[in-house]
């Protein structure tokens, strides 16, 4: 069992940056694949960005590539979401997500935090 919990979120301006966090508790938290969806008012929850148990394989959605790194540290049992050149389209509540297999379908992943709001006014 994992427990996760989002924080870093907030109102950033256009091109601004913030840098999402992950804090897990329980059991084996460095074991499993950590991935971050979102989910914008009247639409469907996407994913953005996975990591791999060992950190050493990474995965983005098209959209936030090039702007957006993943990153874990495993002895804080932490993952990362930092994001750069933010624009008004990442507007949304990021989910935290672990599970057991590298994937990016969200419905694969096992257990889930609570959400934390991002807002990038233009």
């Amino acid at each position: 069992q994992v427990q996760v919990v989002e924080s870093g979120g907030g109102l950033v301006q256009a091109g601004g940056s913030l840098r999402l966090s992950c804090a897990a508790s329980g059991d084996s938290f460095s074991r499993y694949t950590v991935g971050w969806f979102r989910q914008a008012p009247g639409k469907e929850r996407e994913f953005v960005a996975a990591i791999s148990w060992s950190g050493s394989a990474t995965n983005y959605a098209n959209p936030v590539k090039g702007r957006f790194t993943i990153s874990r540290d495993n002895a804080k049992n932490t993952v990362y979401l930092q994001m750069n050149s933010l624009k008004p389209e990442d507007t949304a509540v990021y989910y935290c997500a672990a599970g057991t297999k590298y994937v990016t379908v969200s419905n694969m992943y096992n257990y889930w935090g609570q959400g934390t709001q991002v807002t990038v006014s233009s």
